[in-house]
């Protein structure tokens, strides 16, 4: 077997575009090419997307992504979770206490 250097890249965008996703759509800070804001870390998830959609139509063209079983269901993933992530954020925030203390707060 041997790697395919266009194929790594493009798992690489669009496994990265996945954190960015979820840290715009819950409003955390989290740092991507657009700054530390809620909408530049959903811009960067967009970016890394298309990068990797580019990537993979200049290998294989984007006709044959039906074909792709792994890549389908990484782009279904993060259309469900861009259409959902902020309904169940909503409804499970605040039910439960944070897993690491707030060492900095000054109550």
């Amino acid at each position: 077997m041997k790697l395919n250097i266009l194929d790594f890249l493009t798992g690489i965008f669009l496994m990265n575009a996945m954190p960015h996703l979820i840290f715009g759509i819950i409003r955390l800070r989290f740092l991507s090419l657009f700054g530390f804001s809620a909408m530049g870390n959903l811009l960067y998830a967009l970016v890394n997307i298309g990068v990797a959609g580019a990537i993979y139509h200049y290998q294989y063209d984007i006709m044959s992504i039906k074909h792709d079983g792994i890549l389908l269901g990484a782009l279904a993933m993060f259309v469900i979770y861009a259409i959902t992530g902020r309904f169940f954020v909503s409804l499970f925030q605040g039910k439960h206490e944070p897993v690491l203390p707030d060492y900095f707060n000054n109550e």
